[in-house]
């Protein structure tokens, strides 16, 4: 992790680990991300892919025309930073925005540092509004909490305040977005963000 953190620094690369339970809407996220910083001017984006089979994420990144690099972990439940360090010498990128799609979990990925800058954790109000408090260690060690698919808690019987309030209840430093990836709710803020932290290692 020391070596990936060295190496970004000297190549300008920013780096933001992106970790979920399976179904949080973390690559429809990003999707939505690069879209919409592509509309701002903002192309300099690479993305490492993490799953434990198929391409499917990574094709769908390279579909909208940014680089990206699938690590398929098969029984494992997360990423490292070794497997994250022959990626980044594939994608062979600098001066970028560097996104890591963790494996779907909220327990291992926890557990790991792979060098980035931010870790960012995803939740939806889909998986109700008790996760942070059930996963507490993987929200502890976050920088920034997501709250993902806000268009829909009107459905469901989560409730947003409720989930951030827990959120922060396990972690008072979170800096916090709420966003529906799919309805574009919040996106400009995340963006805004996005385009103001990773201009800082320029």
């Amino acid at each position: 992790a020391g070596q990936n953190r060295n190496i970004w620094n000297t190549t300008g690369c920013w780096a933001i680990n992106l970790v979920s339970s399976p179904g949080s809407g973390k690559t429809t996220l990003l999707e939505s991300t690069i879209k919409r910083l592509g509309e701002r001017g903002f192309h300099k984006i690479a993305v490492i892919e993490g799953d434990q089979h198929t391409d499917n994420d990574a094709g769908r990144i390279r579909n909208l025309g940014i680089p990206a690099i699938q690590i398929n972990t098969h029984n494992g439940c997360h990423l490292d930073a070794r497997m994250v360090s022959s990626a980044f010498d594939e994608l062979a990128v600098k001066d970028t925005l560097l996104f890591i799609e963790n494996v779907g979990n909220l327990v291992c990925p926890a557990m790991f540092d792979l060098g980035e800058s931010k870790k960012v954790v995803i939740v939806s109000t889909t998986e109700g509004d008790d996760k942070p408090l059930k996963y507490p260690h993987i929200f502890q060690e976050a920088d920034i909490c997501v709250i993902n698919k806000i268009d829909l808690a009107p459905y469901l019987n989560t409730k947003v305040e409720v989930l951030r309030e827990n959120a922060l209840k396990v972690n008072h430093h979170l800096q916090i977005f709420e966003v529906s990836a799919t309805k574009g709710d919040g996106m400009d803020a995340w963006c805004d963000w996005l385009q103001t932290e990773s201009a800082k290692c320029k």
